[in-house]
């Protein structure tokens, strides 16, 4: 019996959750497993991955076979160079405490990359969230000046109006009066 060591999908239409396991080569992808090895969640950024390193090793010493996406979790995780590592210490080139020194390293070398992306993806949403709302500022001036002048032309529109009635109204004030003028200087003649 080959074993593979594959993904087992899980999770709903379009938000796929994914199960690392050790299975028969030739049992169905969602089928029967032999050892559920750990978990992979694609839908965050970065992707969620637990996996037991040491099960994944014992199912490669064993001769397990990982398909592509599971080498890639694998090497990701650190479990394709402990296996590499364990070969060496099979072989006598290393001992048990320089392999073990070696594999904290890129641990530690591993998880100062994840951080660093993620803190890395988190500037980017806050610069992005700050020219966002600065544009959004600049929109709403920009709209509140145009406002203003609108009324400003408004109000000068109507101001000359206003004071062609005012005019208007002084004209014809003046013109009854000329004749009530003229009554009244003809009445203290006669």
């Amino acid at each position: 019996m080959s074993v593979k060591i594959r993904l087992q999908r899980h999770g709903k239409k379009q938000r796929p959750f994914y199960w690392v396991v050790a299975a028969d080569a030739r049992s169905k992808r969602d089928g029967k497993y032999l050892e559920k090895i750990g978990t992979y969640n694609p839908n965050t950024n970065p992707a969620t991955i637990e996996l037991n390193i040491d099960s994944a090793v014992k199912w490669l010493h064993n001769g397990a076979q990982p398909t592509d996406t599971a080498r890639a979790i694998l090497s990701y995780k650190g479990a394709l160079l402990k296996h590499h590592l364990d070969g060496g210490i099979r072989k006598g080139a290393l001992t048990q405490e320089q392999a073990d020194a070696k594999l904290a390293d890129w641990l530690d070398a591993k998880a100062g990359k994840v951080d660093a992306k993620k803190e890395g993806l988190t500037k980017a949403q806050a610069d992005a969230r700050a020219k966002s709302l600065k544009a959004e500022q600049e929109v709403n001036a920009k709209r509140l000046a145009a406002a203003a002048q609108a009324e400003a032309d408004a109000i000068a529109a109507a101001t000359p109006a206003v004071e062609e009635e005012v005019a208007e109204v002084e004209a014809e004030a003046t013109t009854e009066e000329a004749p009530a003028a003229e009554e009244n200087n003809e009445t203290t003649e006669a």
